[in-house]
């Protein structure tokens, strides 16, 4: 058996929670590789809806959670997110979650200074959650990061503070923001340590026996293929690596840790923040697509920016993210429309593109060259076989095949969990 890698082929919500929910249940392990508490999941099992952060998928299965090294990790958030659903009736201890003891810690002066930085900004705000998470990794990089392990040693973590307080407490004070204070942060971390430590280990060890044993791993990635912060659509991106490849970096496993990759998309598009989105509709369209889909950030409420689906863009998410094949979300929600769109390209100042360029100015004057398709008159809504799909439905579906250079294995026509098209089994090997 193989193991699997599931990535956003969009700009992340792409219902990215309900396939890792499905698969999990198929897989012995799910790790989180990488992002923060900025992207969410949520998932819909009987009449319990979940929503994660965090916490790996797989708890809501009861099955083995990873949070790797790649992960900035907010220990306020987490132990939240673990109360809550626990409230939940879900069972969240260390036998059923583990931390990678090198995982960077996200604090209070990350956020502050996340937040001072965008509203610095004005008018060009790329859309941050102001949660701290690209703060946190500009400190992992910069060798001066918090990481759990630090927390087992009060005086490590005291030496660890003055470095880090030097530069963020300089940072803010020139954007007028309140600058902290080593004693009261040293005295929170210390109280936290009790609570967390005991979810530690080194992780990349636990992973190697489990591969040596044959486990199903599921590497369960936060955000999606445009928001990578060198193959997005920079600078409205995220400040970590979200390609399949970063799987393996993020939890301690070799080049070999993803196995097949798995790339989610909605069978339109949506966007949450500021930057470039070629296909958007700012019309009755768009807000019919918002309407029905429930366009919401899971984490920030936000509102969706919604349009067509763009295949030229998840052909490039294909290509760079190592996308083997295609989960396609709410099918359902393009019921009845007469007429849809496919993307399958650009024009950028009259000359035509196959792909969205990296210059940002590019992006930004790129306009979609569409190909239309016959719309359906029937319902998708539950459809669990080929056979439940209205022909136009399915040539759709056939469409975005040929466009996207890529099969669509795997096709979800609502938020349950059993209502779920499958063609081919990602963990057959």
């Amino acid at each position: 058996m193989a193991n699997v890698t599931i990535i956003g082929a969009q700009w992340g919500d792409e219902g990215k929670g309900k396939v890792v929910d499905w698969l999990a249940s198929r897989a012995d392990i799910v790790v989180r590789f990488q992002g923060g508490h900025n992207a969410g999941h949520t998932l819909v099992v009987g009449n319990q809806t979940y929503k994660l952060s965090l916490l790996p998928s797989g708890v809501v299965n009861g099955k083995l959670g990873i949070i790797g090294n790649g992960v900035v990790v907010d220990p306020h958030a987490l132990l939240a997110e673990i109360e809550r659903v626990s409230a939940q009736g879900l069972k969240v201890t260390p036998e059923t979650l583990r931390i990678a003891e090198n995982a960077p810690l996200i604090l209070p002066l990350h956020a502050a200074l996340d937040s001072a930085r965008e509203a610095a900004r004005g008018d060009r705000k790329i859309g941050t959650t102001g949660r701290g998470i690209g703060p946190a990794y500009e400190d992992k990089v910069a060798r001066r990061a918090i990481r759990v392990c630090d927390l087992a040693e009060p005086d490590t973590l005291a030496a660890k503070l003055d470095e880090l307080l030097l530069h963020h407490n300089t940072l803010l004070a020139g954007l007028g923001a309140a600058t902290f204070d080593k004693d009261s942060l040293l005295a929170e971390l210390l109280r936290l340590a009790p609570r967390l430590l005991p979810y530690a280990e080194p992780v990349w060890e636990r992973l190697a026996q489990a591969k040596a044993k044959g486990k199903k791993i599921l590497f369960e990635g936060a955000q999606a293929v445009m928001l990578d912060v060198d193959h997005g659509t920079y600078p409205f991106v995220t400040s970590s690596n979200t390609v399949a490849s970063t799987a393996g970096s993020g939890s301690g496993m070799g080049p070999d840790a993803a196995g097949r990759v798995l790339g989610i998309a909605k069978a339109y598009c949506t966007r949450v923040g500021a930057g470039p989105f070629p296909t958007e509709l700012d019309d009755e369209t768009g807000r019919l697509l918002g309407e029905r889909g429930h366009e919401f950030g899971t984490v920030t409420g936000r509102k969706r920016r919604c349009g067509w689906f763009d295949a030229a863009l998840v052909r490039q998410a294909v290509k760079v993210g190592g996308i083997q094949g295609l989960a396609l979300t709410k099918l359902d929600v393009l019921d009845g429309f007469k007429e849809l769109k496919l993307c399958t390209g650009y024009t950028i100042n009259g000359e035509a593109y196959s792909y969205l360029p990296a210059a940002m100015g590019a992006q930004a004057r790129a306009r979609p060259v569409y190909e239309s398709l016959e719309g359906w008159s029937g319902s998708t809504r539950g459809a669990r076989s080929w056979a439940d799909l209205p022909a136009a439905a399915i040539k759709y579906v056939k469409r975005i095949e040929e466009l996207v250079e890529a099969p669509v294995t795997l096709l979800s026509t609502s938020p349950e969990r059993d209502d779920t098209i499958l063609m081919q089994d990602p963990f057959a090997s």
